[in-house]
Parts: structure tokens; sequence; C-alpha cells
């Protein structure tokens, strides 16, 4: 049966193309863009089983994920619960530990860890062996499902159960769930148990309690768990750097969080786009648009290429403060580099572009994005209806006003 035959012909009716010549990666990437248009749920799960996706690969993994959160946001939990079953119990190309750790994270996803955990208690009866691997899908699963108490029993009871030694990633959710929850000192009991089960820790679990220490803001506790890496040789990277930069920022500290990148570049440490786009965000909530500013000029100066969401906080914040034509000059390296600020964003762009006499920019840019985002035109023409008929024309009248 070919692949665009398995699905309802009214979905793929308006496709000018032969399934014949479609590579693997064009039908995940087309089923995946039908998931995404798609609001009826169970056509959304006619698509995955049509499709006949498989977690060996990144885009199907993805149309998975997709697919369960749109049907997670139509309480469709039911139908969850049965085609997972389907999936389990009908394709024996996923009867492997692989997919049963894809299905319980799932499961997770939808915040359904009753189903989550049932399927890892009955994969004897699925015929697939149970490991560590399997284990830690489960407690990520909970922490997706934000049932972090969850964790640490699942960790005890479960491991203990079907005698699955804990491995690093285990630990580390475990730490994890500990910090969301608050109680970031729990953390320490684990390190001592990794410690005593000869199971060295990483920089992930020292970034993970740093992280948790900081929401805390205990501080003092930041400071001991940096001397344990000392102590366990673990030298803090980039990521630990990125962590304390964010979380200092978070707090409102953001030039205490600026020293810590001189800090870095004292050391030789080369920051990130990641690093820059911290800081800007920390000074634009402080209300600090020159720093931020300077730190965009330096970021793109050492060879950092800011990604859309550093573009978007500062387009927003330049906004907020008035500063539309550097608002207008970073929009357009953004949209240049195809990322494009959300629809309330730009409007309050254009809006103030109106505002400072420059209504010719903001029919430009109306236009810009009427060209990248047809099906949205109509919300574009609204706005465009309610600018000055010209720019030339308003500034002939403000020009006017002026004589005596």
């Amino acid at each position: 049966m070919g692949f665009l035959s398995r699905f309802p012909k009214t979905l793929i009716r308006h496709r000018n193309f032969s399934s014949a010549f479609l590579s693997s990666k064009e039908k995940s990437r087309t089923v995946l863009s039908l998931i995404k248009s798609e609001t009826d749920p169970e056509r959304i799960i006619d698509l995955c089983r049509g499709a006949f996706l498989t977690p060996d690969s990144h885009l199907d993994r993805i149309a998975f994920s997709v697919a369960i959160s749109k049907l997670t946001e139509s309480n469709y939990y039911p139908g969850i619960r049965s085609f997972i079953q389907e999936l389990l119990r009908d394709r024996p190309d996923l009867k492997n530990e692989r997919f049963v750790s894809h299905s319980i994270v799932l499961f997770g996803q939808a915040g359904m860890i009753n189903d989550a955990v049932e399927t890892f208690e009955k994969m004897d009866q699925l015929g697939v062996h149970r490991t560590v691997k399997s284990l830690n899908a489960l407690l990520f699963a909970c922490i997706l499902a934000k049932k972090y108490d969850e964790v640490y029993r699942i960790f005890v009871d479960l491991s203990g159960r079907y005698d699955i030694r804990p491995d690093l990633d285990t630990y580390n959710w475990v730490i994890r769930a500990f910090t969301e929850m608050g109680s970031s000192s729990s953390g320490y009991l684990i390190v001592e148990e990794m410690a005593s089960n000869w199971c060295k820790p990483n920089s992930t679990t020292f970034g993970t309690l740093i992280d948790g220490f900081y929401k805390e803001e205990k501080l003092e506790d930041v400071g001991k768990v940096l001397n344990m890496m000392e102590d366990h040789g673990v030298k803090p990277g980039l990521g630990t750097y990125n962590i304390r930069i964010q979380s200092l920022c978070k707090l409102g500290k953001s030039f205490e969080a600026m020293a810590l990148l001189d800090g870095m570049l004292s050391r030789g440490m080369k920051p990130n786009s990641v690093t820059y786009s911290h800081l800007i965000h920390g000074f634009c909530k402080q209300g600090n648009l020159v720093e931020a500013k300077k730190l965009f000029k330096t970021m793109e100066s050492r060879g950092c290429k800011p990604e859309g969401n550093c573009y978007y906080t500062l387009i927003y914040f330049l906004c907020q403060g008035g500063d539309y034509e550097t608002a207008l000059c970073i929009c357009k390296e953004s949209m240049e580099r195809n990322f494009v600020p959300n629809f309330t964003t730009m409007k309050s762009l254009v809006h103030g572009l109106v505002s400072i006499s420059k209504v010719d920019e903001a029919r430009e840019l109306i236009e810009r994005v009427k060209l990248r985002f047809p099906k949205a035109a109509h919300l574009w023409n609204e706005v465009e209806q309610g600018l000055p008929a010209e720019g030339r024309e308003l500034a002939y009248r403000a020009s006017e006003s002026e004589v005596p």
C-alpha cells in the first residue's frame, strides 16, 4: 500500500505529488505538517497510524510528540491510551525497549503517569527486557508531567523491585526532581549515594544543583556546590557558567552576571550566543536597554550569532522603551535570518514607527511580513487600514501645522 493511500483523501487532496518520489525524510515532513494543521483528534491518530511512524527517525519522534501535545490539548486521553496500546500490541517492529521507553515518555508528556508506570510494569508481558533505560524514561516522564514527588518513590521502589542498577542519568533525574520541588538540599544525599555506588557525578549533576539553589536564593549553597565540583575533579565549563549567568539575571543581578562573563574571558573561555542572550534578557528586564544594546553589538563583533529568542526579546523591550528605530534595524536583521517576531511584537513596532512619523517604514514592514505569512495577511490588512494614508502626507500635514 502506498504511503499517501493510508491517509483519508480529504487530508491529501490538496497535495500535488506522487508518493513514489518521496524520500523517507520527505514523508516524515509531510505527515508532521499534516499533524500540525489538523484539529480533529481521530484524524491526528489516523495520520500517525497511516504514516507507520518509528522512534528510529528523529522527525517521526517529533511527529509523535506533536500529535500527543495536540491530543492532550483536546483532553483526548482515552484516545491517547488506546493508540499507544495499539502500537505496542499490533506493531512487532515496535516491541523493543526503545519504543516502550518512548511510549512511557509520551504518556508523561500527556500527564498520564499511571499509564506510564503500568506500561513499565507490563514490559515482561510485551516480551521486552527491562533495563535502566526504561527506568530513566519513567523518571523523565514524571518530570514532564510535573509529578516530581513520584520520581524519588519510583527510583526507590521500582529500581529495587526489578533489580535495576541506577546509572548517572538516573541520579541526575532524581536530583532534577528535588530541585524542581524546591528541595535542592536533598540532592546532597543523592551525590553521596552516587559516590557509594561508584557513579561519578558530572557537570549536569552539579549544574542542576546550582540552578536549584539559585532558584531558592541559597547563594552559600551555590558556593558549596562549586567546591564539590572541584573535589570531584569536574571543571566548570561553559554550560555551568551559562546556568549561573541566567540564574543571576533572573534574580535581577545582571551586573553580577556580567562579572561572571568577565571572569570567563579572563580564563580564556569563549562565551556563546546563549551566554549573551541571557545577559541581554536580564538587562532588558531591568530596563537597562543601553547595556542590552551594547551587549548585542559585542556579541556580534565576537562572532556569536543571535538566535531567534534573543532577537525577539530585544525587539520587544526596545518597543516597550520607545526605541523604535533601533527595534526596526534589529527586526530587519532578524527577518533576514528567518527569525520573525510574533504578531503582537510586530504590531507594536508598526504602531511605534507610525508614532514617530515613519509610516512608510511601517507599511514596508507589513508588506514583508505578509509575503512571509500569507495566511495571516488578513490580520495585517486590518492593521494597515488603521494607518495614515501615506508617510509623506503625514509629514506634510505636520509641517503645515507648524506654520503660524
